[in-house]
């Protein structure tokens, strides 16, 4: 089930009126309603899935207690370490699997040994699995810290799990912070309304003109890079870049209104990402949920950099190489893990203070822009020809016809709106807002154009989120 979808939109009205006019007065049935709701909602993309989630729910849930229970350091650890073994090998089977069967008959192939009959599964990769794994990890994890102590009800440890707005795609809650939610009552208020119905619309902006629209541009040239140029290429990278930006940012805002429609107070996943003047700032501002999680559970258990310094950079490095194997079976995402690694390592050697301004801003962007490439390509070929065009070859600008002009029109239209919001959040703060001004007829007017540039410019037709596919 998509959130740009009619079925979405009738799915979120029956459980919204449940929940707040029938089982508002007890708790364990409004987090009996959210778990149901969550698998009806995660069983419309395929049923059988559902038992992962509840094997890895069940699983998560025994553990903790096991952890919590365990007066020996030895045996916590040894608990901790099922859980970590149990998701993770859950994750590397449907997502790696072949993957790592293809990679290796490639490298044999590559010595002149021509390997037959190699045996490979038609694995179906779960949606949102990468992301639910993570968030019960988390659970495991902070159990073993001392940061949370295992809860009793089930109900509500389930529904955390599969919480179903940021169930597929985030963002990834720590159980310190959602888990408790689930266990205090929540109530009813017209400002949390009011306020999670206004991140829903901006985010619906976001994906459906913003993205959708950039994504025609961003298709015509990446799927045909044979009949396209350097300046295309530039063009498309560039639209690439608020394309990911607006579906990604798109579904955490509705994600988190669709939350705060039901009492509930998620993590913000994206904070003006390309105004970042560095790589190591840009990723604290781009899926903040997920660099978190790295940086709390992969890259300071490694030592973070309270070591030498020749380690430090190894961990920087190796957390963004498994950051790029973590979005997805490709090569194209393990380079473009590894080229953030390197930036990152750069800057440590290369810049001592906090760099700011425009020109750093733009040189950020730049180098974003670059890995980018990496990202959207099919190949690693693919993107080392892209490259290669780039610099060789700039030829002329595609601009297509008709319907494709109109569409690249709208996506540059729909940009320097969201450039101009930003530009606002990013150096004014609170003037000018519309959401925050004091008169009620300036906020209504702003809102219903908003509206209207969702229905005459965005691209209606259940497209799906790019990180769908993660």
């Amino acid at each position: 089930m998509l959130f740009n979808s009619l079925d979405f939109f009738l799915f979120l009205l029956i459980v919204f009126s449940l929940y707040w006019f029938v089982v508002y007065k007890k708790i364990n049935l409004q987090n009996l309603l959210i778990l149901a709701a969550s698998y009806v909602f995660y069983g419309w993309w395929d049923w059988r899935f559902l038992s992962l989630i509840a094997l890895s729910t069940l699983m998560d849930y025994l553990v903790g207690f096991r952890i919590y229970q365990s007066k020996n350091v030895s045996i916590k650890k040894r608990w901790l370490w099922v859980s970590i073994l149990f998701n993770i090998s859950l994750l590397g089977f449907f997502k790696y699997f072949n993957f790592f069967i293809d990679s290796w008959v490639d490298l044999f192939n590559s010595f002149g040994y021509q390997m037959r009959n190699t045996w490979t599964l038609k694995v179906i990769l779960p949606v949102g699995i990468s992301f639910y794994t993570f968030q019960t990890l988390s659970y495991s994890i902070d159990i073993y810290k001392a940061k949370l102590k295992p809860t009793k009800d089930f109900i509500a440890f389930a529904a955390f799990v599969s919480f179903f707005p940021q169930l597929v795609a985030g963002p990834i809650e720590r159980a310190t912070n959602l888990l408790p939610q689930f266990l205090n009552k929540r109530t009813f208020t017209y400002r949390g309304f009011s306020y999670g119905l206004k991140l829903i619309i901006w985010g619906f902006f976001l994906k459906l003109v913003v993205a959708d629209r950039a994504a025609i541009y961003v298709n015509a040239v990446y799927n045909n890079v044979e009949n396209h140029d350097g300046l295309s290429f530039i063009a498309a990278t560039v639209l690439f870049a608020f394309q990911i930006y607006g579906d990604f940012a798109g579904y955490s805002l509705i994600a988190i209104g669709t939350s705060k429609l039901f009492g509930f107070d998620l993590m913000t996943n994206f904070r003006r990402p390309y105004f970042a003047a560095s790589v190591s700032e840009f990723w604290t501002r781009w899926h903040i949920s997920l660099s978190t999680w790295f940086r709390d559970y992969v890259y300071i258990p490694l030592g973070g950099n309270r070591t030498k310094k020749l380690r430090w950079l190894f961990n920087m490095f190796i957390t963004f190489l498994i950051s790029g194997l973590w979005h997805g079976a490709n090569w194209t995402f393990v380079v473009w893990g590894a080229l953030n690694g390197i930036y990152l390592i750069l800057e440590v050697q290369l810049f001592r203070k906090k760099r700011k301004g425009l020109i750093n801003i733009l040189l950020t962007f730049l180098l974003i822009n670059f890995a980018w490439i990496f990202f959207r390509a099919n190949s690693i070929e693919q993107a080392l020809y892209i490259i290669k065009m780039i610099f060789t070859s700039p030829g002329r600008l595609y601009i297509g016809s008709g319907d494709d002009i109109a569409a690249s029109l709208y996506a540059t239209l729909s940009i320097a709106i969201l450039l101009l919001v930003e530009i606002k959040k990013e150096y004014f703060n609170a003037i000018f807002s519309i959401s925050q001004n004091k008169f009620e007829f300036i906020r209504f007017v702003g809102y219903a154009v908003l509206i209207y540039l969702i229905l005459y410019l965005g691209v209606f037709g259940e497209s799906q989120f790019i990180y769908f596919q993660f």
